[in-house]
């Protein structure tokens, strides 16, 4: 057994309505005396909660689905102006990614709240989109300091939304099998993240104020971002990144619909990795655990209700295929890739 593998260096805390005197403690450690708050307008009254105790001195609300360059470069020029010293995001993806965005240039330490299952906020991975196409990379000043999990704040949120966020960290688990750096220890992550979430969503929507499927899903959440962010991207997430940045696709309805079709791609040459699934979802298969769970939790499936076209297929077919990771389990051609995209399209069954 040989491997080389980077832990991220970063303090998390899960506590369970504790989230204000949470964050308080760690802005305090860091000594920060003017803090930025970013959260969607959407966010702003749990937002305002969560940092009724710190020194804020701006709050900046212009948080955009795969945080455009252009409002990027907005939210640093206003951390510039206000002299602020730390940043405190409150939210799910898009408004982390926004954080990430302007530590990735000031070097400010970031503290991230979640109120989804994204996963953002347990990696250095930041993303950014230009004229349609969304740029990635990794680099440790976007890596939060300290994630401060509450479960209390995510009972608002909606049941599809919950269970398009916690697919999409699913998703996570499984890219994790077989990505560029996948390891020994990852799979681990993947396994118990996996296992975690099948167990947790579907408390979630049996009971979505109940505090014991929220938190069960924020546990697998953040185990599976862990795996995610050592592992690297695999072609599910190079997928979705295309098909988000490209057509403006809502990010985790994308993920929800594209996850089972790469799985079907990808389980028959590794079998391994879908031992793994299969063992999580205690199932006969990954792909069998991964469809009884998507059938329980009524999850999308048609990425075409999501505002993707069938004639926009050929576009990201061309666009996907000069990122296909090298480790992809399944070889990947126009051919095969086209089927795959027109079965994300129209829901079709990925078995």
């Amino acid at each position: 057994m040989r491997f080389v593998h980077e832990t991220l260096p970063q303090r998390v805390r899960l506590a369970s309505g504790e989230a204000a005197a949470a964050v308080a403690e760690e802005v305090a450690a860091l000594g920060a005396e003017r803090v930025m708050v970013i959260a969607s307008t959407r966010e702003a009254g749990l937002a305002a909660t969560v940092t009724a105790g710190l020194p804020v001195a701006l709050t900046y609300d212009e948080v955009v689905m795969h945080v455009p360059v252009e409002v990027a470069e907005r939210a640093r020029s206003a951390a510039a102006q206000a002299r602020v010293d730390a940043i405190v995001t409150v939210g799910g993806g898009s408004t982390t990614g926004l954080g990430k965005a302007v530590a990735l240039t000031t070097g400010l330490p970031l503290l991230a709240v979640p109120t989804t299952y994204a996963g953002s906020e347990a990696t250095d991975v930041w993303g950014l989109t230009e004229a349609g196409v969304k740029t990635t990379g990794t680099d440790p000043r976007v890596l939060p300091r300290a994630v401060v999990y509450d479960a209390t704040l995510m009972t608002g949120l909606p049941v599809a939304l919950s269970v398009a966020s916690g697919l999409n960290a699913l998703a996570h688990c499984v890219d994790s099998l077989w990505a560029p750096r996948a390891d020994p220890l990852n799979a681990a992550l993947a396994a118990e993240g996996a296992r975690a979430l099948a167990r947790g969503l579907p408390a979630v929507v049996a009971d979505p104020a109940g505090l014991p499927g929220r938190e069960q899903t924020v546990y697998g959440a953040y185990l599976s971002a862990v795996a995610f962010a050592s592992a690297g991207s695999g072609l599910h997430h190079k997928i979705c990144h295309v098909l988000g940045g490209r057509y403006d696709l809502p990010h985790a309805e994308t993920h929800a619909c594209v996850l089972p079709h790469v799985l079907a791609l990808n389980a028959p040459h590794a079998p391994e990795a879908d031992a793994r699934l299969a063992a999580a979802f205690d199932a006969p298969t990954g792909l069998a655990g991964l469809e009884d769970l998507r059938g329980r939790l009524d999850a999308p499936r048609a990425l075409r209700e999501h505002g993707f076209r069938e004639e926009d297929i050929p576009g990201a077919v061309a666009a996907i295929l000069p990122v296909v990771p090298p480790s992809n389990p399944s070889p990947v051609t126009t051919e095969n890739l086209t089927a795959l995209l027109r079965a994300v399209w129209e829901g079709a069954d990925p078995s």
